[in-house]
């Protein structure tokens, strides 16, 4: 998700997570739907749904909804079902889970393109069936009210189960590395709306997962973050890391970013760039943090940039990216600086550029040094490949929702960032020193 470079376009579901559910309610009108719930409708997400299986998740909300008779049913209801299509696009991502053609023993499996499913590695199911469900909750009108904040809190409590943020779970003990790795929705929808998110991909299939390193297993867990500006001035990456940071070994975020490269980003920018988040809405301004008056302009990486940049990792080349845009000390007009910052200057744009990947970046590394912890926590941020459909389907107009080198290119990203933590992973617990 490589800032002023690829970008997309949303309107915000304004979670408001720090609020109590009120015991008594009056019944507020239903909010309308989304920018992002709008795009349900159209074909591909139809399509992607049905090939998937994932068409029943929202009307299996709905259900449960219609059969509470107190906010409180609610409320487990929404959690339930949130956890559970996490679940399972976890599960089929990692291939313990039916597809919707063996389900239903319709027509062959696709098998890297065309048939009646989609490949298992797809994160595009998840994200329509969630947004299913929102469209659901936003809409209910139970006989016993709902207030507005309890809409919200419904919708905060659905985005939380449903993008693993509430599913972290790490072994006891210290026998086990623990990794923690986080990734995106699809976004730039308005642009191609077939679009998937190798970031997110890359999630469902490391969550829970465990790979062997120079220093003895690591358990990976993962959780995805969805592409508004609002939600990251609510404070949801801050919320969904601080409890685990202290406790992991090693952590990083990871977005989609330029064609045919991986780039590991030294530095992260303070600024946001202004393109329209998944609603619809841009910010132009600095990144809002708490305690702004002690927030840096620029937080840099911890990962063994070096020990990842020369493991052979994958079909990618994979670089050290140093460059960032900035206005020097002094004033002036931006300048980019091929290797990194200069004293006292002010971000323009970090090596992620100034969209949500940066930004992510930049609160995690921030949320890593507030916690005291950036001598000793490797923390970093990955950027994958864009992910490109194959030669001849690449027209949104007319182009299939999948084909095989599309597959293909999920894949193999998938594969490379798992050998890069696992590369990360070797440096930072094998020979006990960093390299970086």
């Amino acid at each position: 998700m490589h800032s002023i470079r690829v970008r997309i376009g949303i309107l915000s579901l304004a979670l408001l997570a720090g609020f109590a559910a009120p015991g008594t309610a009056t019944a507020d009108s239903a909010p309308s739907a989304t920018v992002e719930e709008q795009r349900l409708d159209r074909a591909v997400p139809q399509e992607i749904l049905r090939r998937s299986g994932f068409d029943s998740m929202a009307p299996r909300l709905a259900r449960a909804l219609a059969e509470a008779h107190s906010y409180a049913q609610a409320e487990r209801a929404v959690v339930r079902q949130g956890s559970l299509l996490w679940r399972r696009a976890v599960e089929r991502a990692q291939g313990r889970g039916p597809t919707a053609c063996e389900r239903r023993e319709a027509l062959p499996c696709e098998g890297g393109g065309g048939g009646a499913g989609l490949s298992p590695d797809d994160d595009r199911p998840l994200y329509w069936a969630r947004l299913g469900m929102t469209r659901e909750v936003r809409s209910w009108e139970p006989e016993f009210g709902l207030s507005d904040e309890q809409r919200a809190r419904l919708l905060s409590e659905l985005e939380v189960s449903s993008r693993g943020q509430d599913s972290v779970r790490f072994p006891l003990g210290r026998a086990v590395k623990r990794i923690l790795v986080t990734g995106f929705d699809p976004f730039t929808l308005d642009r191609d709306i077939r679009i998937s998110n190798p970031s997110g991909a890359t999630a469902l299939a490391l969550d829970g997962t465990t790979i062997q390193t120079a220093g003895g297993p690591a358990r990976i867990e993962a959780v995805v973050f969805p592409v508004r500006w609002q939600d990251f001035a609510d404070g949801t990456v801050e919320r969904t890391l601080r409890r685990h940071l202290p406790r992991v070994d090693l952590f990083t975020t990871v977005s989609q970013g330029r064609i045919g490269r991986f780039d590991i980003e030294r530095t992260n920018g303070a600024w946001r760039g202004g393109f329209p988040d998944n609603d619809g809405i841009g910010r132009t301004e600095t990144i809002p943090v708490p305690d702004p008056a002690t927030q840096p302009q620029w937080t840099s990486t911890t990962l063994p940039y070096r020990a990842i940049t020369s493991a052979d990792t994958g079909r990618f080349p994979v670089f050290d990216h140093t460059e960032v845009t900035e206005i020097p000390a002094g004033g002036g007009d931006p300048v980019v600086r091929p290797d990194g910052p200069t004293f006292g200057s002010t971000a323009r744009a970090g090596g992620g550029g100034n969209y949500l990947s940066n930004e992510i970046a930049y609160r995690a590394t921030l949320l890593r040094d507030r916690l005291g912890l950036h001598d000793r926590l490797p923390g970093g941020h990955v950027h994958t490949p864009v992910l490109e459909f194959g030669a001849g389907n690449t027209d949104p107009a007319t182009g299939a929702v999948t084909d095989p080198a599309f597959v293909r290119n999920r894949l193999d990203i998938v594969a490379q960032v798992r050998a890069i933590v696992t590369a990360a992973a070797n440096a930072t617990f094998g020979a006990g020193v960093r390299s970086r």
